[in-house]
C-alpha cells in the first residue's frame, strides 16, 4: 500500500494549499518539521501563482527524503516539451522522490479534457531530449475521477489521484483501475464539532470547485439526486466530501478510503485562516496515522 513504481509514500500524506500564503523560508521549515515527524509525502496543487514544478523543486530541494508530488500540474500550464524537461531534470536531481501528477485542471472553453490530456501525453511520450536521461524515471501519475479517464490514468502512467470524492467512489475507481495501478485520493479534513459551523465551512470550501459541469456530472454518477447537488449542496454531501468533528471521528473516516481501495490518501486540513499554518493540526494527524508515531 501507499506505492507508485515501487515508491514507499505511506498510507497517508499531506496535500495542501497552504504553502501558496507561505514565503520560501517559511515553507522550508515547515516542510523540513513534517518530514522529521515522519511523513513521506506532501501534495502540492497549482493554482494561486506558485509554478508546480518550480515548487516542487525548492520543496525537494529544502528535504531529504519527503516525497513531493504535484497534485496536480495542470496541462494547461506549459507545453508538453517544458514538463518533460523539468521532470527530467527532477528525476535525475533527485531520483525517486518527485512524482508529476498531470491533471487537466479546470474546464477550459472549446476543449474536450480526454482528448486534450491524450494529445500531452502522446507528445511528452514523442519528445526526444538532448538532455541526460537519469537513472530513475520520471514517475507520472493523472487526475482522474470519470471511467474514461481512469482508464487512461492506468494504461498510460503509474495510476490516478483523485480530489473531492467520497469513499464510494475510490471503490469504483478500484475496480476500474485494476489491483496494480496506483490510486491516491484527496480528502478534506475539518477539526470542528459544531455540525452547523463545520458544514458552513466545508460547504464554502466544496462550493467553487464542484459547481462545475464535470464534477456535477460526477455526483449524479455517485447517486446523488438533483435536489442533493442544488441549492449549495445537502448535508450529505457536504458529509461525505469533508470529514469533520474530533480526531478519532477524523481519522475513522479517512481510513473507510483506504479499506475501499486507496493505497494512499492526501489529507487536506480546511478552515484555516490566511496567514495561518496548519501545522498544529498536521501534528495531531501524525499522531494518529504515521505508524512510527504510533509505536513509539
Amino acid at each position: 500500500m501507499g506505492s507508485i513504481d515501487g515508491l514507499d509514500l505511506g498510507q497517508f500524506g499531506i496535500w495542501t494549499f497552504g504553502f501558496e500564503d507561505q514565503p520560501a523560508a517559511q515553507m522550508r521549515e515547515s516542510i523540513q518539521e513534517l518530514e522529521e515527524q515522519g511523513w513521506r509525502a506532501f501534495w502540492i496543487p497549482e493554482r494561486d501563482g506558485r509554478e508546480a514544478l518550480t515548487h516542487a523543486g525548492y520543496l525537494l530541494s529544502c528535504t531529504e527524503q519527503m516525497h513531493i508530488i504535484n497534485g496536480i500540474a495542470r496541462i494547461w500550464s506549459r507545453e508538453a516539451r517544458w514538463t518533460f524537461g523539468a521532470s527530467l531534470l527532477l528525476a535525475d536531481a533527485y531520483p525517486n522522490r518527485h512524482v508529476l501528477g498531470l491533471g487537466v485542471g479546470g474546464e477550459k472553453p472549446g476543449t474536450k479534457p480526454m482528448a486534450a490530456m491524450i494529445e500531452y501525453l502522446d507528445e511528452m511520450d514523442a519528445l526526444q531530449t538532448p538532455n541526460p536521461i537519469p537513472e530513475a524515471p520520471i514517475h507520472r501519475i493523472l487526475a482522474a475521477y470519470g471511467p474514461k479517464m481512469l482508464r487512461l490514468a492506468r494504461d498510460r502512467s503509474a495510476g490516478a489521484h483523485t480530489y473531492h470524492v467520497n469513499v464510494a467512489h475510490t471503490s469504483q475507481a478500484r475496480e476500474i483501475l485494476g489491483p496494480e495501478a496506483f490510486l491516491g485520493v484527496e480528502h478534506a479534513v475539518l477539526f470542528e464539532s459544531d455540525p452547523d459551523t463545520a458544514r458552513a465551512i466545508a460547504r464554502e470550501h466544496l462550493h467553487v470547485e464542484l459547481a462545475g459541469s464535470y464534477n456535477i456530472a460526477k455526483l449524479r454518477r455517485l447517486g446523488y439526486s438533483e435536489e442533493e447537488i442544488a441549492n449549495g449542496l445537502s448535508d450529505r454531501i457536504v458529509d461525505d466530501f469533508v470529514f469533520w468533528g474530533e480526531l478519532d471521528t477524523i481519522v475513522e473516516k479517512l481510513q473507510g478510503h483506504v479499506q475501499a481501495g486507496a493505497d494512499h490518501v492526501g489529507v487536506q486540513v480546511i478552515g484555516i485562516e490566511p496567514g495561518q499554518s496548519a501545522m498544529p493540526y498536521w501534528r495531531e494527524l501524525g499522531d494518529a496515522l504515521l505508524p512510527q508515531r504510533v509505536s513509539a
